[in-house]
């Protein structure tokens, strides 16, 4: 993932990286967006959580969270929809503001992988680092 970022960010340092709080693979893409925008030079790069809605944990620790991530979103879309749907929706809304999906996705279900397949049918240019063994 790293190289991948570092390559993002040499092509655009103004990149915006828009993750979801809901899985490991969500903070590992994001603490490391962090770490390599520290540690490269030119780079003003934005780490944007996309929230499906807003959450009790959210609101408890609304600080921490916006010291963390540059910009905070609730997507429109999501917060009208079932709950157990919002994520999904979020996820395809994530994928349509997207020029670049990079992801994790080993099973040929779930969440990520439905992502994917819409990113894909979206003729996204799609990364999925399960691929390169990552």
């Amino acid at each position: 993932m790293e190289a991948h970022i570092r390559r993002i960010l040499n092509e655009d340092p103004y990149a915006d990286f828009m993750v979801g709080r809901n899985g490991e693979f969500d903070w590992l893409a994001a603490a490391t967006v962090r770490r390599i925008r520290k540690n490269m030079e030119n780079v003003d790069c934005r780490l944007i959580l996309l929230m499906p809605y807003l959450t009790v944990e959210y609101m408890q620790n609304q600080e921490e969270y916006e010291r963390y991530y540059d910009h905070i979103w609730v997507c429109g879309k999501s917060e009208k929809v079932h709950p157990k749907s919002a994520i999904g929706v979020r996820n395809r809304e994530m994928v349509d503001e997207a020029n670049l999906v990079v992801c994790y996705v080993k099973s040929q279900r779930g969440g990520a992988c439905a992502a994917m397949r819409y990113a894909l049918h979206k003729g996204k240019t799609v990364i999925n680092l399960a691929d390169e063994g990552e």
